[in-house]
Order: structure tokens, then sequence, then C-alpha cells
């Protein structure tokens, strides 16, 4: 009797899974599923995370940095309805669209469990996946997926954080803090992976003032302007997301485009204005969080003292390192922007969120573009006359 009991109530128990996990996309217009699995937004079999069918993969022309994870991005949305194409702002996307950005590290070959939490991780170029099939679990720490899910009232952001054998994530509205260890070229660092909560969420996808209302970062027009692998192979992917029904109104000319910060023909300029439109905008702009600062940093803005050359900080406190302007031409290291992206002191780093390592690279194109810079600083402030 006891066994039949037994036998009848793992029964129920894994019915009740079943019914939990759907076999397609679900899109929750009110409740928040405890795990991501529940969205049937993924198919993990075989060693691999695979998107369902409909979800469309992507990737921008310059990345935000968040502590050299790798990020595996998708977009979903029911049939009969599209995107809307904006120039300047994000796409205006309908309701029942879900987003997902999954942050995940590549391990080294030796690494018989890439989900230990003493795994070593490494930024590693030959290891690079596009995603467009999913991902090969063979050498991949999966860390956290989030959600940004439009609804009747909105977006809504949800982040869910991967269990340590790579087969579910949980939602963790109040964040996470993940201890890891990096290899930078065989300097090893260990640091804490910070997931951020809800609210630190809104500090950055908030980008107006006005509304506060959560918003997308990266699918803007001129981030998504790019070629990339999927279907149809390598093509531009707002003319991939048209041809699927996903958006409409990309006009044939005249759509903008930020640079490959890291492989750009048009130079050291355009790659560091990329680099800090993807990585700071959505601050420093005229209706972000940032704007009473007087340094704005989007694509949009042209006027080199808005940029900060030659610009007091305004209420930076111990964050300018002392120093007296935001870029000084020709001297990164006299300049508060390269400064504080160096700095890893939460009173001093930019961003303020997202990171808990120094992003070298983005420290280097950040100063050889203030290098390249001609004109001088009044020392009571201003270019020099």
């Amino acid at each position: 009797m006891i066994r039949r009991l037994a036998l009848l109530l793992a029964a129920a128990l894994l019915t009740h899974a079943c019914a939990r996990t759907p076999h397609d996309v679900t899109f929750h217009a009110d409740d928040n599923p405890a795990t991501l699995s529940e969205w049937g937004l993924f198919t993990l079999a075989n060693g691999r995370i695979a998107p369902h069918a409909g979800m469309v993969t992507y990737d921008l022309a310059t990345p935000l940095f968040s502590d050299y994870a790798q990020k595996w991005r998708t977009i979903w949305m029911p049939k009969g309805v599209h995107a809307t194409y904006n120039p300047d702002r994000w796409l205006d996307f309908p309701v029942g669209t879900i987003v997902t950005k999954t942050f995940y590290y590549t391990t080294p070959a030796a690494a018989a469990d890439p989900q230990t939490s003493d795994t070593v991780l490494k930024a590693t170029p030959a290891l690079y996946q596009t995603g467009v099939d999913g991902l090969d679990l063979a050498h991949v720490r999966l860390i956290e997926t989030r959600l940004l899910v439009k609804r009747t009232k909105g977006w809504v952001a949800l982040p869910y954080v991967w269990n340590a054998d790579g087969t579910d994530a949980t939602l963790e509205r109040t964040g996470a803090d993940i201890p890891l260890t990096f290899d930078a070229g065989g300097a090893k660092t260990q640091f804490t992976y910070s997931v951020p909560n809800q609210n630190q969420c809104a500090g950055c996808h908030a980008q107006d003032y006005h509304t506060r209302a959560i918003d997308p970062i990266g699918l803007k027009a001129r981030h998504l302007n790019r070629d990339f692998p999927g279907a149809g192979g390598e093509i531009n992917q707002l003319r991939r997301l048209v041809g699927i029904g996903y958006l409409t109104g990309v006009p044939n000319v005249g759509v903008p485009r930020n640079a490959d910060w890291q492989h750009d023909a048009a130079g050291v300029g355009a790659e560091a204005r990329a680099y800090l439109d993807i990585n700071c905008s959505h601050c420093h702009n005229a209706t972000g969080a940032a704007r009473t600062s007087g340094l704005w940093l989007d694509a949009a803005t042209l006027d080199p003292r808005i940029l900060g050359m030659c610009k007091p900080p305004v209420a930076a406190g111990r964050g300018t390192g002392n120093r007296s302007f935001d870029v000084v031409p020709g001297h990164p290291d006299a300049s508060i922007i390269p400064y504080r992206m160096a700095s890893t002191d939460p009173g001093e780093m930019m961003p303020e969120l997202g990171r808990s390592l120094e992003h070298k690279e983005g420290v280097d194109l950040i100063s050889r573009y203030i290098t390249a810079m001609k004109g001088a600083c009044d020392v009571d402030g201003g270019p020099a006359t």
C-alpha cells in the first residue's frame, strides 16, 4: 500500500513538473514564474541549450561590458505582431515580446564540469559562439538569463540565475552574488559577479526620467545595424527582422550605425563613441539619470564641451581622482572619464553597476581616443583660447 502511494505521488509530481514546463514559448502576462523553464524559451538536450521556434538571435555592433561575460541575445514575439522602427530611440515593441540575454563564460578544454564553482573562466575568442543554433555547453558556464517582458503596462525586467549543473535558472528578484575566478592571459583574478536586483535593472533601463519606464538599451537601430549570421545567411540584422515580419518601417537609406569598438575602419573616434554610447549613455543623456552632470555620451551629442572636453565635473566627489576635467585633450591620465572607468572602487567607478572588474581594453580605447584629441584646457575651466 505504501509503495503504491509512493508511486502515485511520484507520478503526480512528474505530471505536475511536465505541466509546468511548456513545450513552446509561453508568454506570462501577469505572473512571474519561479523558474526560467516555465517560459518555454529554451530546450536543453544533448549538451546544448537551444532556442525554441520563433526566437531570433541577435548581437550588437558594440556590446556593453559585463565583467568579460559573453552574451547570447534573443527576441521572441507572438504571431501577427511586429516592432516599429525608430531612428533614435529603442524600437517600439508590441505587448507579448520577450527579450532574453544569457550571460555565460567559456571554460578551459580540460574542465570536466564547467558548471562547478571553482572552474576558471576565460575570455577565449576561439570559443566564441554566435548562439544562432543555441550554445554548446561542453565548455560553457551559464551564469544568468535576464528577461525583458513587454506587458500591457510596459516592460518588466526579471533576472534568472542558473543552478550549478546548468539545468534550469531560478528567479532572483533581489539579485545574487556569485564568486568566480577569471583568467585573463594567465593572470587569474577572483571576483564577485553581481546579478542585479529588479531596482538596479531599472537604474539602467529607465532611460527617461520623465516616464521612469523600463525600456531596452541595446535594441536601438544604431546598435543592431550590422551583419550577423542566422536565417538567410549573414545579413543585416534589421533586414532580417523585417524579412521575418518582426519589424516594420526601416528606410532603405539613412539608418544610423554605431561602429564595432574593436574592428572598424572608421577609426578610434568612432569606436570610442560607440563604446561610450552603449556603456554610458543610458544614464548620460539629456533625459537620463545622469542628465544633471552635463556630461552626455549618447551618439547624438556632438558638442565637445558636453562630451566632456575641458568640462569640470558636477558633484563627482572623490570620483574625480583629483582631476579637474572630464576630458583633457591629449592627456588621458589627467582626464576623469578613463580614471573612473579603470577604478573598481564602488565610490568612484563608472559605470556604477554591472561590473566588478576593470575593462582594460575599454580603458585603453578611451585613452587612445583622448590622446588623439587636439586642444588644451584653461585652468579656470573650458578650452584654452
